[in-house]
């Protein structure tokens, strides 16, 4: 199956909902697609609009994804502070720089980039909530001072994407269950998980074993 990098821009790509079934009026719109040169490999990029909410979520990917061979594959949300500013509160930049290497290596791949910065609470939030964990609260602990729940995020906008490159099954790079979970609820395949372990440092020792005894992330203890 060819990937459908040619589609028309602003053609409707049918959602799910949280539960994998379909969800009445939820579409993406394919927008546009072109050449990204990175340090390890020239990536094919590829927008998609939500017209609900304006929101663009973009894709990575290397290769011929849509051969129906698992794809080796990241679901990555934004993190602005970690993805551009080189935070090292996160291991989420390094996570997508270790992500894209790994694709490069191997020649073919894809990225999911989803914006629901904060985990879903947003970027005002997120930093709202960073003060909250300088006064002694765990990243857990801060967005539910907030009055939001640990983790907003949704993955079921996946699907669509995932179909217009014809891919249905996954080498996940992921240390989240809930990851792992998602997919397989919308339909598509975990082929195989694979752990995406980047070094701690002082800074995020505490979010990283918040994220392991709260939120149940495969991690390692050091």
């Amino acid at each position: 199956m060819q990937s459908q990098h040619d589609a028309d821009a602003g053609s409707p790509v049918n959602a799910a909902d949280s539960d994998g079934k379909p969800a009445a009026g939820y579409q993406l719109d394919y927008v546009t697609s072109s050449k990204l040169p990175t340090p390890w490999a020239t990536f094919a990029i590829h927008v998609f609009v939500d017209p609900g909410t304006g929101k663009e979520h973009l894709a990575l990917t290397l290769g011929d994804v849509g051969d129906g061979l698992p794809v080796l594959a990241r679901v990555h949300s934004e993190c602005l502070t970690g993805d551009a500013l080189f935070s090292q509160r996160c291991d989420c930049g390094a996570q997508l720089e270790a992500a894209m290497q790994a694709i490069a290596a191997e020649g073919r791949g894809a990225i999911l980039y989803l914006r629901q910065e904060g985990r879903g609470i947003g970027l005002i939030n997120k930093i709202r909530a960073y003060n909250l964990q300088d006064a002694g609260a765990d990243t857990v602990e801060a967005n539910e001072r907030l009055g939001f729940p640990a983790d907003m995020r949704r993955y079921d906008l996946c699907k669509p994407m995932l179909e217009h490159f014809g891919i249905f099954s996954l080498r996940l790079m992921t240390n989240n269950p809930r990851k792992v979970r998602a997919m397989e609820k919308i339909g598509v395949q975990v082929a195989e998980r694979l752990p995406l372990q980047v070094n701690r440092n002082p800074h995020n020792e505490a979010y990283l074993s918040t994220k392991a005894v709260k939120l149940g992330h495969w991690l390692k203890r050091e």
